[in-house]
């Protein structure tokens, strides 16, 4: 009997035995893969698996991409459940009500991590990402502000959302929905906003302010505590009451496990919302964001739908509809497998682990650290003491490193710090201790080269044999 042809019957008896065919053998192998238009044939999957992971092994190695917040490691039992979840969509908790029970036992445990005074009684939900998760805690910021402007009999046509140096998901909520985006810009010395900043950019028509808990350039936290205490102050002296909203993407899953005394969540009565992104520090897998707010009177009801789906009624109120419960499944793996001890672990071994790579750098002798992974995010970032003097660009240095496999991004501050030139690295679980120091010697080197005005490729044989 032959091998099952591609359709799952027997090849018939006689036919010539192809279990043995080499996949690089094979009809589909022999010419570049369909671009433009669905093939008429079936093919081998076999074939076809190893065609595309072939095309796959193009990308970059993601273990040395040094630029990326997301998580790019997990342990077997995540791609047990990864896989286990392949079928399971989100939205359908009628059909998959333990796939909805997990969702809600993640709510209730961030709830409690982020101190809401509500407990259990908290709102929240999992998103794709924290870029939907901030969209949702823009848009309960928006309604809120409306309603509040409709029944004082005020115009309510023109919102703004004041921020600082904020990602660029900000910018698509203030686009898509309508919002003028008050984009305070950096002092100088400064890396993120700044309380005193905050009384030039709020009036009446402001629905809330939003606090970085890891900037995403610098990878500092933006001084959530005094943001609030001076919105305090405001509303003491002007009437108006701005709530805060954290977008805390990267710090939402760091400060609660390594900076406890840091005070940035629930515990102050200003936050009315915070987002976190589960494949970030989370350390889920990619796909996964969530959003809390402090109680449930904070969520406008206008907002939640009730969907009758698959034969059952129930709430919803993301941004996306059908969606995979792996992620959300994986993300609650994470905490029951870490708990708060070993979160800890794993982000103290990242923390030192930079402060090992910021004494690195800071010892190369052209850089001045901007942040030095002591305080907030397990990261480093730098800049050139004198980009003038130095003879090369830290744009420069990214290429270099880059023929080493690293990624390293080389990128300007916002305004109006702009003309400061900035590089990152960030540590994350699946990092390690010897790897970073494996870039530390490849930085060493290329800063060598670079100084001596060599960014010609080294003279090297290529061929040996």
């Amino acid at each position: 009997m032959g091998r099952p042809a591609p359709g799952g019957e027997p090849a018939p008896q006689g036919a010539p035995d192809t279990s043995v065919e080499d996949v690089y053998a094979t009809r589909l192998s022999r010419r570049a893969l369909p671009k433009r238009r669905v093939p008429e044939r079936e093919a081998d999957p076999v074939a076809v698996l190893a065609l595309i992971r072939d095309e796959l092994a193009m990308d970059g190695n993601s273990s040395q991409n040094l630029a990326t917040f997301c998580t790019t490691w997990a342990e077997p039992e995540v791609h047990a459940l990864m896989d286990a979840c392949l079928d399971k969509n989100m939205i359908d908790k009628d059909e998959y009500p333990q796939t909805a029970a997990i969702e809600e036992r993640c709510v209730r445990m961030l709830a409690d991590l982020w101190h809401s005074p509500s407990g259990g009684a908290a709102m929240g939900c999992s998103t794709t990402g924290s870029s939907e998760a901030a969209m949702l805690g823009g848009l309960a910021l928006k309604w809120r502000w409306r309603k509040a402007r409709e029944a004082a009999g005020r115009p309510a046509d023109r919102p703004n959302l004041v921020c600082g140096p904020v990602q660029v998901c900000w910018e698509k909520f203030a686009r898509y929905f309508d919002v003028e985006l008050r984009q305070v810009p950096l002092e100088e010395g400064a890396t993120g906003l700044r309380p005193h900043q905050l009384r030039a950019h709020v009036d009446e028509n402001t629905i809330g302010v939003v606090a970085i808990l890891g900037v995403t350039y610098t990878c500092d936290y933006e001084p959530v505590a005094e943001l609030a205490a001076e919105l305090d102050a405001v509303q003491r002296d002007t009437g108006l009451d701005v709530p805060l909203h954290v977008d805390a993407a990267s710090g939402g899953f760091v400060a609660p496990f390594v900076h406890p005394d840091v005070v940035w969540d629930f515990r102050l009565e200003r936050v009315a919302s915070i987002n976190a992104s589960g494949h970030k520090y989370g350390m889920a897998p990619l796909g996964v964001g969530w959003v809390v707010w402090r109680h449930r009177d904070l969520l406008p009801e206008e907002l939640v739908f009730d969907v009758d789906y698959l034969g059952g009624r129930m709430p919803t109120f993301a941004l996306n509809f059908s969606r995979p419960g792996g992620e959300v499944v994986a993300q609650y793996y994470n905490l029951l497998r870490l708990g708060r001890e070993g979160y800890r672990a794993v982000l103290e071994s990242c923390g030192r682990t930079a402060r090992a790579l910021a004494e690195k750098v800071a010892a190369l002798g052209p850089f001045t650290l901007l942040y030095n992974g002591q305080g907030a995010l397990p990261a480093v970032s730098w800049t050139l003491t004198d980009p003038e003097g130095a003879g090369f660009t830290l744009y420069d240095l990214t290429e270099l490193l880059r023929l080493r496999g690293w990624q390293v991004p080389a990128y300007p501050l916002p305004a109006d710090r702009q003309e400061t030139v900035v590089q990152r690295v960030l540590i994350r679980h699946g990092i390690g201790y010897d790897k970073i120091m494996l870039l530390a010697d490849d930085l060493r080197d290329a800063v060598h080269r670079l100084s001596g005005g060599d960014r010609r490729a080294s003279q090297q044989p290529g061929f040996h044999h």
